[in-house]
This record gives C-alpha cells, structure tokens and sequence, in this order.
C-alpha cells in the first residue's frame, strides 16, 4: 500500500504520526518498505510474514472491542463521574 493510501485509510492520522508508526512497524519487521525512484518518488508498504501472523489476533481484539464498547463506555462514564 502506498503511503497516502495508509493515510486516507486511517481517519484523522496526522502525517507526523503516520511515519512514526510506519517507521516502528519496519523497525519491529512488521512492514516493508519499498521506495521506487520516479518523479515523485513512489513507496510502497506491504506486511511482513510477521506482520501477517498478527492479523488473526488483531481480527479479534476488534470483534471483542465491537461487542464491549457499549460496557466499556458505561465504565467511562462511571469513571468521570466518580473523578471529576
């Protein structure tokens, strides 16, 4: 994936903390990056198989957010109330 389609993918990432995190995936070997020399430079990201093997797990981490956001926004609420 190109760098602006990452950006226009994830809603309200700023550029400066868009490369931040790319640059620390690639560090932790979770993405690749590859820069093609062309006018304007093109650079493509793609997952590592270690990057990969993290799918199914983030797969369900969402699926368990999305069924307890309703629980997880009562405990906010009771938070704020109780330390406000």
């Amino acid at each position: 994936m190109r760098y602006s389609e990452l950006a226009a993918r994830i809603a309200g990432v700023s550029q400066k903390m868009l490369t931040q995190t790319v640059r620390g995936l690639e560090r932790d070997g979770l993405l690749t990056r590859t820069v093609t020399p062309s006018v304007p430079v093109r650079v493509d990201y793609e997952l590592t198989p270690l990057g990969q093997s993290l799918l199914e797990p983030i797969r369900h981490l969402k699926e368990w957010a999305e069924a307890h956001t309703s629980e997880v926004d009562s405990a906010r609420a009771a938070y704020d109330r109780n330390h406000a």
